[in-house]
């Protein structure tokens, strides 16, 4: 009697079940994820040519010098014409002359190309030994803004957060990949400057990624603010900069620089 009853049972659940498990085989798959969710066609970026040589400017680059003039460029104390010396393609730091030079055009964020020597004679010490700067940003007179240094770096000891490769008094390059003095270098600098609010409080920090020679020696390093000689970084609001070339006061022969281009960088995203 018990094993009839629940035979019972089991037929009974069975026949209620039905319309649940038709229901089930009837009722769509619930969708999930397209490889279409995760793509955009907007904006479309602007189309670039590269150049046929690594290293020189491609097509949407703006030459700041050419080896032709210093048209692009004014002195920073005053804003009269830049005074350093051009002659087969190079401009040269002139020494006693203006100082320091910046450009007239102002930027944000960018990509930077600049090539320098320093001269096969070079002589003096640690500091006082082909002394200049690649000023990232330039936001004042004299050494204001942010420091790349410019040093002779090939077997020339000075303190590591002021040679060649080091965002001046606040980190070292991660390689000494100097050359030899008498051989061209290069510096290849994608730059994110800060942001502020409307107080002039940070918002976002400045961030540099730098190859010198080909060689990583920042990487995406976050400043702590302007670059200082003496005392510690802070930053000062400002919106787009020039960018900045120190001739340097020690007793070093000067410096060479060519082939100097910048691309102004805008992030790119979906489109709302």
């Amino acid at each position: 009697m018990v094993r009839a009853n629940f035979s019972s049972l089991i037929v009974l659940a069975a026949v209620a079940a039905a319309p649940f498990a038709a229901f089930a085989q009837q009722a769509p798959a619930a969708a999930g994820p397209k490889h279409e969710d995760t793509e955009f066609y907007q904006p479309v970026p602007p189309v670039v040519t590269p150049a046929a040589t690594v290293g020189t400017a491609p097509s949407d680059a703006v030459k700041l010098f050419d080896g032709k003039d210093l048209s692009e460029w004014v002195a920073v104390k005053d804003g009269s014409p830049a005074d350093w010396t051009v002659a087969d393609g190079i401009m040269t730091v002139k020494k006693g002359g203006v100082g320091n030079i910046e450009t007239k055009q102002r930027f944000k964020d960018y990509q930077l190309h600049l090539e320098w020597r320093i001269p096969a004679s070079i002589t003096g010490e640690s500091q006082g030994r082909g002394n200049s700067g690649l000023f990232l940003a330039s936001t004042g007179k004299g050494d204001a803004g942010y420091e790349l240094q410019i040093l002779d770096s090939y077997n020339n000891p000075t303190y590591t957060n002021g040679m060649l490769g080091s965002i001046y008094k606040q980190t070292a390059p991660l390689a000494n990949a100097a050359r030899k003095p008498g051989e061209w270098q290069t510096y290849d600098v994608v730059w994110t400057a800060p942001r502020f609010n409307a107080d002039g409080t940070v918002l976002k920090p400045a961030y540099v990624t730098v190859f010198e020679n080909g060689v990583l020696v920042e990487n995406h390093f976050e400043l702590k603010g302007e670059t200082l000689y003496v005392g510690k970084p802070v930053y000062k609001a400002y919106d787009m900069a020039p960018i900045k070339l120190q001739a340097h006061g020690d007793k070093s022969e000067p410096l060479s620089f060519r082939n100097i281009w910048i691309r102004p960088v805008q992030e790119i995203g979906p489109s709302h």
